[in-house]
């Protein structure tokens, strides 16, 4: 994923606020620590805090009821969580789970909008970044309705990669079927294509992509449109 050059404590995107601006804005955040499957907010909750993860990964759900949900963003260190807090917004639109185990940066609500009003350039820069969680939400939307398991299966995996920063991770059947949206049964349908292939390896949600430019391919096209949004909107 094409990402903001400079680099700061963890999260890339922070890293492109000028120096004496990220050093003002961290001094106020603490740093937590993240592990599944704790729940930072629910769909419809309060937004108490704003999240920028350094190596933790955060999911993002939105659900038409209490037993069926569906993956609608996935957060690690290239991006906020929290995201409704810069247009002034303390309802959260969708559930954000931990996913992968790690470390985030965490600012208070309050304290969160009073930085974003004393610096214009962390507003322009979170502005850009609305842009991209806008655009890559509807492209989740339209790759849910539109696009086979298997093609879904192999981009959940790569931007898993791409936050988790390893070729290896946990994921289990009935976690990557809730992502996805499908039955249990369409997952291990999906997975063993990818097995059979030698695309991945995958035992008790113990998963290691064997092959990424083979697991690209069998991607749908949304994956790489992900990339190219973040790119367009900080390249």
């Amino acid at each position: 994923m094409s990402r903001p050059k400079r680099t700061a404590p963890g999260n890339s995107l922070l890293a492109a606020l000028p120096g004496g601006i990220l050093a003002r804005f961290l001094a106020d955040c603490e740093d937590v620590a993240l592990a599944p499957p704790e729940v930072l907010f629910e769909s419809g909750g309060q937004l108490r805090h704003a999240y920028f993860p350094t190596t933790a990964t955060i999911a993002l759900l939105s659900s038409t009821d209490n037993s069926t949900r569906v993956e609608v963003g996935l957060v690690g260190n290239e991006g906020m969580v929290g995201t409704p807090l810069v247009l002034g917004v303390k309802i959260s639109p969708a559930q954000a789970l931990v996913m992968g185990a790690g470390r985030s940066l965490r600012l208070g609500a309050p304290a969160f909008r009073v930085a974003l009003g004393r610096s214009p350039a962390l507003r322009s820069l979170l502005d850009r970044y609305l842009f991209v969680r806008m655009t890559q939400t509807a492209q989740a939307v339209a790759c849910s309705r539109f696009h086979l398991v298997e093609a879904r299966l192999a981009r959940l995996l790569l931007m898993t990669q791409d936050r988790a920063k390893s070729s290896t991770f946990h994921m289990t059947h009935e976690f990557i079927a809730s992502m996805l949206g499908v039955r249990r049964a369409g997952v291990t349908q999906a997975a063993t294509s990818l097995l059979k292939r030698q695309l991945i390896r995958y035992a008790r949600g113990d998963i290691a992509i064997l092959d990424r430019p083979g697991l690209k391919a069998t991607s749908c096209a949304c994956y790489q449109a992900d990339r190219d949004t973040y790119g367009d909107a900080f390249g």
